[in-house]
């Protein structure tokens, strides 16, 4: 496959089933396919038929396949008083590594970034995935060690022992 048929775009609503199935490989290769509750229907009503959408796409086609996405939303208050963007999701098919398609993925984003006045682009990285750091690494992100990542599960087991 040859990566001068890369087209970097944002994604529209026709690419929903096929933005859902890198959206499922990638549940499956950061292991929470368990949890993983997307549908094709889902993606469409979020991130196409919803004003504003919960999340903005960009992806990387080649010809009718989509060889990579990037799922991100902003943040619209910050310390700057600027937007931010929070990057959720990035993925490239396997078939489709090694081409720099997750680089045009992040410098699309980066563009978008500097469209809407943002301040910095932010997302987590599993601690395993130690390609995925490189990856950050090699486009000049660095690791935020001043804060910690936390969650608060709102429907947990735990949760419902604690308000009963």
């Amino acid at each position: 496959m040859n990566k001068n048929e890369i087209i970097i775009r944002k994604a529209v609503e026709s690419d929903s089933d096929k933005v859902w199935v890198l959206m499922k490989e990638l549940a499956v290769f950061e292991h929470y396919i368990d949890s993983f509750a997307i549908t094709p229907e889902i993606v469409r009503n979020s991130g196409f038929r919803k004003t504003p959408p919960d999340f903005y796409c960009i992806v990387a086609e080649n010809g009718d396949e989509i060889a990579g996405m990037l799922v991100y939303y902003f943040l619209p208050y910050t310390a700057e008083n600027r937007p931010a963007i929070y990057l959720k999701e990035l993925y490239v098919d396997n078939h489709y590594r090694g081409q720099k398609i997750g680089e045009k993925l992040m410098n699309a984003l980066k563009e978008e970034a500097k469209q809407h006045n943002c301040t910095q682009i932010k997302w987590t990285v599993a601690p395993w995935n130690e390609s995925g750091k490189r990856f950050y690494e090699r486009l000049g992100a660095k690791e935020n060690t001043e804060w910690l990542s936390y969650e608060w599960s709102i429907y947990s087991a735990s949760w419902e022992t604690k308000i009963s």
